[in-house]
């Protein structure tokens, strides 16, 4: 199958070996000439068959709404647009009913693997019409991890970046537990090696998780944080999660207050915020701030 990749960062690059290593064709596009198959958008998409399907992972909003109005005029109808990015469910809408008008299709796609996902395969929550949706099985194949699990079609239109959008609420959360317990561990005296109770951790209990095995990596790593500053920034899903909380009263006391810790972090420098940074860094490749 032909693809058309736009977006070539840390997940877009990644994604596009994966696609490739299946045996499928990509032709990729980015800002970044070093990196790009291609000149342009025009170039990219005359470089594939049609009917065409066009995956777009850029920045959430202004830069996602740039790249779907110039493929409007350059797609032709019975073409696929897929937005991979972390769009605001509201905004596929708008996106399925602009390029819709002109019988082009539209199907959004969470995706979660973050600087991992090469090796491990992602997690994708997909929305859109059934037609759409199973015109891109193929690559999703390619891109989910092996096994049964790990691939969903939540939905109707948005549905799939709404799903995405409450897994980072979640993460938001899971995260800052595990944040917490460590400050606490660090604190006191009687407890002499945090690492190793961490790491005693990742078999036979309840909480064991990646997310664990990160922030053991993490504590590998510097095993007390002190390279790190505690500040940590939210990508944009946290608060749309709380928002929509709000909007469908659903009471969500830790995923909030997750949230409000991050906003913390920017006020001091806090202890439980450099596990955080820490854990974003480790499964996303996000930037920390250190202290030097």
């Amino acid at each position: 199958m032909q693809l058309g990749l736009i977006g070539l960062g840390k997940m877009g690059g990644n994604m596009r070996e994966r696609i490739r290593r299946a045996g499928h064709t990509v032709v990729g596009y980015d800002r970044n000439p070093d990196v790009s198959d291609v000149g342009s958008l025009a170039e990219l998409v005359a470089g594939l068959d049609g009917p065409r399907v066009v995956w777009v992972m850029v920045p959430a909003g202004a830069a996602t709404q740039s790249v779907v109005d110039e493929l409007a005029g350059l797609l032709s109808p019975g073409d696929t647009v897929v937005d991979g990015g972390n769009s605001r469910w509201t905004d596929d809408e708008k996106h399925a009913a602009e390029l819709g008008a002109q019988g082009i299709g539209f199907v959004d796609a969470g995706v979660s693997g973050g600087v991992w996902g090469l090796q491990n395969g992602y997690a994708l929550m997909v929305g859109g019409d059934k037609e759409h949706v199973e015109r891109l099985q193929p690559i999703f194949e390619a891109l989910k991890p092996e096994g049964p699990y790990g691939y969903v079609h939540a939905g109707k239109v948005g549905a799939g970046h709404f799903s995405k959008m409450v897994h980072n609420g979640i993460e938001y959360a899971m995260m800052q537990a595990y944040a917490e317990g460590w400050e606490l561990l660090e604190t006191v005296e009687s407890v002499t090696d945090v690492r190793e109770v961490f790491r005693s951790w990742q078999e036979g209990t309840v909480i064991r998780s990646w997310l664990l095995d990160l922030a053991v990596n993490a504590l590998d790593q510097d095993e007390h944080l002190k390279k790190l500053r505690g500040y940590a920034e939210d990508s944009g899903e946290g608060r749309w999660t709380v928002e929509a909380a709000i909007d469908h009263a659903v009471p969500l006391p830790a995923i909030t207050a997750s949230l409000f810790a991050r906003f913390a972090s920017r006020q001091d420098d806090s202890p439980q915020m450099k596990m955080i940074a820490a854990l974003r860094n480790q499964f996303g490749g996000h930037a920390v701030e250190s202290r030097e």
